[in-house]
Order: C-alpha cells, then structure tokens, then sequence
C-alpha cells in the first residue's frame, strides 16, 4: 500500500486555522487536479467540511511530500500550519479513511452527514480523473465499512448533530422557541437541518437568503417560509430571533456594525446566531455586543462533548469492526499485487507452449484426435510443474513485506518485460504493469 493522508481537523486546529484552508466546492475540482499533478502523486483527493480538511493520495514511490503541496496551495508557512496537521500513511491512512466514513472521528460521534460529504469528494475527484484505481477501491471498501457499521451498531441511533445541539442552546437563551423567527443565510443541508430542528420546536415562520435565488425559493418552500434575495439581507435581517448561517463566503458577511443596526431596529430585543460555515460568517466582534449570542462550529462542539459517552461502547464496537476490515483490505490489496503477476506468467508460459507444438507439428505428421489429446496433456501438465513454484511463492508472499521484491524476480526470471509501448504486441508484462497501477 502507499497511501498517504495529511490534514487538519476539529481536534488538531483551532477554527482560525481550519478556515483558512477550507476549500469551496467551486475550486475542489482544481485543487484536485493541482494534487495528480503534484510530484509523486498517482492519485488524489481532498475532503473540506466545516471540520477537516484532508489530502489522501496513492503515492508513486510511498511518499509525497503533502506538507510541501498545503504550503504552496495556500500561501501558509510552516510555523503556521505545521503544528497542526497530522500524516498517516498505509495501514493507519487506510484506518482514518474509514473511521471518518464511520463518523467515528466526527465532532459528533455517528452523525449521517460525514458519509453523505466523503462521497460527494471522492465523486468530485473521480469526475476530474483523480481518482481511478487504489483510491478507488479505498473509498468503495470505506462506504462498504461505513455502512456496516451502521447496520452492526448503534453508534448512530438516536444520533445527536450539530443541529440538535444548536436548538437546545437556542431554548437555553429563549427558555421557550415558540413563536421566534428563523433566518437561514445559504441555502445548504447543514442550513436546512438546523432549520427543521427549530421548526419543529415551535418556531412560528422561517426566511431564506441564499446568492442563487432560485435556490433560496426551493428552500422557503419546503417550510411554507419565505424567500428573501440576498441583497436584502442586511434590510431584512432583524426580523429573525435566530440566525443560522452557512455560507462560502471568504470573508464574515456579518460584521459589528450589522449587529448595531439590527439591535436598534429590534429595540434590544436579542439575536441568536448560529454560524457554521467556514470560514465563518459571523465576525468574532459580534459576540461583544449585548444582546447578540453567536455560536461557531467550535463552541458546537463543545456543546456536543457531554453527549460523547453515551455512546462510547456502540464506538468499541464499531473500532473493532473497523480494525478487521483494515486488515481484510490490506490482504486483498495484497493480493491484487501479485495476482497480475501471475496472469503474465501463465500467458507467458502458454505462448511458449504453444509456439513448441506447432514448431514440431509439422514432424510429427498427422495426428489422430487421441494423440492430440495425448500431446496437449502432456505440455499442460509439463507447464502447470514449472508454474507451481513461482505461483506458490508468489501467494505466500503476498502477505510479507518482500512481496514487491519476490515480484520482481519472477518478473526477471521469466523475462516479463515490456517490449514497448508504442508497438502491436506488447508482452504479458505490459498488462501486468497496468494492473499493478491500478
């Protein structure tokens, strides 16, 4: 295996690093690009959520250099960014990979929405051409893993999220949510579950501002709410006692002087903001002003830690299933290794067969059926004893760190080379090299 993970998440890096390396889904297919271009890098893709930003590759030779690629995509020093990032590789890139599919890494421990996210990433990448062998079946064995997990625990029963959180801090500053009116700025999933959590305790009328208007409209819709256009905003605004908003917008789209305004058109009356974007929405300057309560992703998920040891078994749980389906692909990958091999081997050996019956054919005369068949068995059998040995090796070397090396002597002994690759007949070593490679 040479897959190699580097990245940042919620527990490695405060929210003002995580911002500045959040990446829209505008740019994720470029950034990808940028990565398979990137010097010993076969493979690629990123993952940007509001919690994590991560590379995972299929290196070349076992090693990129990714600190190298986040420096240069991002204008960040090391001093800046080095202390919180994380690098795995192989086994342990292998194992991340499928407990973020499991949200098992997740701010909030077996919430769906982490699933739905790598997904849509490794749809991106793989629509881009970044991803299209390892990486493929990496991501293909993570939702398979994911889904397991799911249907063999609990972890994701009665699953609290970000939003369910959210509500409980809202009726902490309201007492009672019956009646407020709900503002939802972008019109995302994260936006809309936040949004249905409240209305379902009680919020009375719910207004919808996103920069696609059409899409502000779909979303209103589903809450019999209303649409408002997003350069009304700011006019608009102080109608809501609770803001939820998620953006991609580079810059905080709510600064103090918003907040002053919408304190004096609502007579002091107080503002609930829930902002998680990121980069966030809401500047840090509004949470100073009397009468705004502003909560990011951060503050979130200090909210949700008491909720962690509920379910902390369903979690063993899942971290043992995980840890046998590690194993299992890895054996399989393995495998996958040396079975090209194998094939180039036989095809080999079977082209030299065949080119030895029909050098002597022509001494031997005419054959009646049963001394064809006397003569087939007799090659076959001749063959299937020089192949035992190599084939046996191969398999059990599959399993041991010196498979690549075993790999290359039968490769050697056999001559399996590839004869070239702009010419009509390439040798079974040519389709063993692109079976290796995916």
């Amino acid at each position: 295996m040479r897959f190699q993970l580097i990245g940042v998440n919620h527990k490695s890096a405060p929210l003002e690093v995580r911002e500045r390396l959040a990446i829209s889904e505008s740019r994720l297919p470029d950034t990808c690009r940028d990565l398979t271009a990137y010097p010993g890098i076969e493979e690629a893709m990123v993952i940007s959520t509001c919690n994590r930003v991560e590379v995972i590759a299929h290196t070349v030779n076992g090693h990129a250099d990714l600190r190298g690629f986040l420096h240069e995509h991002f204008h960040l020093k090391p001093e800046e960014l080095d202390p919180h990032l994380y690098e795995l590789r192989e086994k342990d890139a292998v194992r991340h990979v499928f407990r973020v599919a499991s949200s098992l890494d997740s701010m909030v421990v077996g919430e769906a929405q982490i699933l739905g996210q790598v997904k849509e990433a490794y749809a991106t990448a793989r629509a881009v051409g970044a991803v299209r062998g390892q990486l493929d079946q990496l991501f293909s064995r993570a939702f398979a893993v994911a889904k397991r997990v799911r249907t063999e625990t609990a972890v994701g029963s009665s699953s609290v999220s970000i939003a369910s959180v959210a509500v409980e801090l809202a009726k902490k500053i309201f007492g009672s949510l019956h009646g407020k009116n709900v503002f939802i700025v972008g019109a995302g999933k994260m936006s809309e579950l936040a949004a249905r959590h409240l209305m379902a305790h009680g919020c009375a009328s719910i207004f919808v501002a996103n920069r696609t208007y059409e899409r502000a409209i779909g979303l209103a819709q589903k809450f019999d709410g209303q649409a408002i256009k997003f350069e009304d905003l700011y006019a608009t605004c102080d109608r809501a006692d609770i803001v939820i908003t998620s953006t991609g917008a580079p810059h905080a789209i709510f600064r103090r002087e918003h907040g002053e305004q919408f304190l004096a058109r609502r007579k002091n009356r107080p503002m609930f903001f829930i902002d998680i974007a990121v980069p966030r929405d809401v500047s840090p300057e509004m949470a100073k002003l009397d009468g705004i309560f502003t909560y990011d992703i951060d503050d979130l998920q200090q909210a949700v830690s008491s909720h962690v040891a509920d379910r902390r078994k369903e979690a063993e749980l899942a971290e043992a299933i995980i840890a046998s389906e590690v194993e299992r692909f890895e054996a399989r990958l393995s495998t996958l290794d040396v079975v090209p091999t194998i094939v180039s081997l036989q095809d080999h050996l079977e082209t030299i067969r065949q080119a030895e019956i029909d050098r002597v054919r022509g001494r031997l005369g005419q054959m009646t059926p049963e001394q064809e068949i006397a003569v087939e068995a007799l090659t076959r059998g001749i063959i299937n004893k020089v192949m035992h040995t190599p084939i046996t090796t191969l398999k059990s070397a599959a399993k041991e760190p010196e498979a690549t090396t075993v790999v290359d002597v039968v490769r050697r002994l056999f001559n399996l080379q590839v004869k070239g690759k702009d010419g009509a007949a390439q040798s079974a070593a040519k389709k063993d090299e692109v079976g290796t490679r995916s």
